[in-house]
């Protein structure tokens, strides 16, 4: 059991740069659109932002060091699309996390249901 328990902080850890990144309502939007229309442009992910391709730019690489997005050239444009496994073992990990909370809150019921 505690090899398991290691392996599981192991990846916990690892995913922390993706919880750090998707911290940001910038990030969240641009997550958001890539989920919603797929692979998309620069000038089509600032489309409907305040603020800057450069902005959006500095944005996309902090989740591409998260592992969130990748990008590949299409003719003389950067198309940008999300890394969706990392997605997937981020919720992962926060439904592995809610069910130890869940599991935790059982056991003080019981408990505070014993001293009544």
């Amino acid at each position: 059991m505690p090899r398991s328990r290691s392996a599981a902080a192991r990846a916990l850890a690892d995913s922390a740069s993706t919880f750090a990144a998707l911290g940001d309502e910038t990030r969240l939007r641009l997550v958001a659109r890539l989920t919603g229309e797929g692979p998309l442009s620069i000038a089509r992910l600032t489309d409907g932002l305040p603020i800057t391709r450069q902005a959006v730019t500095k944005h996309l690489r902090v989740m591409e060091d998260a592992g969130l997005v990748r990008s590949s050239a299409q003719g003389r444009e950067r198309v940008w699309e999300l890394e969706e496994r990392r997605l997937e073992l981020a919720r992962q990990h926060l439904d592995t996390i809610s069910r130890e909370w869940d599991a935790r809150l059982a056991r003080l019921e019981r408990f505070v249901g014993k001293e009544l």
